[in-house]
């Protein structure tokens, strides 16, 4: 699939099928996460795979709305230093999202918005902190569900020169 295509493709999804993630695949993920620009090239995102049922239950906690995680194959939670960028972690995650939806993977990014239990889950040194958990699995054999709601156009979200 070509970048275009893949980007405006992609849908996140909280429904999966239990096919396996093999290592070559999630190894292309996450060097796509790791070649993600970063703001003074300063390359502060590190990422914690998670495969365990058990490991995903309890991390699923850690978030409001992260009750589907458990079903995901694998999680990747994108690590920060605490007073790292956001963007930065985006940019990853992003990347890691498209790459693999472009090998047939599909995601889901979720918030783990109890920072402390995220931090004790995945055992994280002190000064580091989740930014953000993708979900990855092959999308279930039904397919992805399409958007409820069309995208805006462009027009009302472009503007040109000033607002």
């Amino acid at each position: 699939m070509d970048a275009y295509k893949t980007i405006i493709s992609k849908r996140d999804t909280r429904q999966f099928s239990d096919k396996p993630i093999f290592d070559e695949s999630l190894r292309r993920i996450l060097q796509a996460g790791r070649m993600a620009g970063s703001a003074k090239n300063l390359q502060p995102c590190r990422f914690v795979v998670v495969r365990s049922v058990e490991q995903k239950e309890a991390l699923s906690k850690c978030g409001q709305f992260a009750q589907h995680m458990p079903n995901a194959q694998v999680v990747i939670a994108v690590v920060i230093p605490s007073d790292g960028r956001d963007f930065d972690a985006g940019r990853a995650a992003q990347n890691m999202m498209l790459a693999a939806w472009a090998e047939g993977i599909a995601s889901c990014p979720v918030t783990l918005h109890d920072a402390d239990c995220a931090r004790q889950v995945l055992g994280l040194p002190d000064g580091y902190r989740v930014a953000i958990a993708l979900l990855f699995a092959y999308p279930p054999p039904t397919g992805i569900e399409t958007l409820r709601a069309p995208r805006l156009p462009i027009e009302e979200l472009m503007h040109e020169e000033k607002w």
